[in-house]
C-alpha cells in the first residue's frame, strides 16, 4: 500500500478541480514522463507570460482589455507553477526520507 507521501501530485486537475495523484515507483513510467513533459510546458508558458507582462507594463499603449487577458493568463500560469512546485516539493520530501532510511 502506498502512503500519501509517496503519491505524486499531477500537473492537471480532475473533475471539479480536484487534485490528481499518481502512485508509482517508476519515475520513467509513461504517466511520470507525461507529467514531466506537461510540467515543462507549463513552466515554459509561465516564463513566456512573465516576459510578455514585463513588456506590457512598459508599454503605455497596452489597453485595459489586453491587461485583463494577460492577468487571467498569468493567474492560470501561477496556479500551474504552484502545483508544479508543490509536486516537486512532495517528491523531494519523499526522496529525502527514502535516502535517510538507507
Amino acid at each position: 500500500m502506498t502512503t500519501p507521501n509517496e503519491l505524486r501530485l499531477l500537473p492537471w486537475s480532475g473533475p471539479g478541480g480536484k487534485p490528481c495523484y499518481l502512485s508509482t515507483d517508476d519515475p520513467a513510467s509513461y504517466m511520470s514522463r507525461l507529467a514531466d513533459s506537461i510540467e515543462a510546458i507549463q513552466l515554459g508558458t509561465a516564463s513566456e507570460l512573465l516576459e510578455e507582462a514585463s513588456e506590457a507594463l512598459d508599454n503605455q499603449g497596452t489597453s485595459l482589455d489586453e491587461m485583463r487577458c494577460l492577468v487571467k493568463e498569468l493567474t492560470e500560469a501561477l496556479r500551474d507553477t504552484l502545483r508544479v512546485a508543490t509536486s516537486r516539493g512532495l517528491l523531494r520530501t519523499t526522496s529525502d526520507s527514502r535516502e535517510s532510511a538507507y
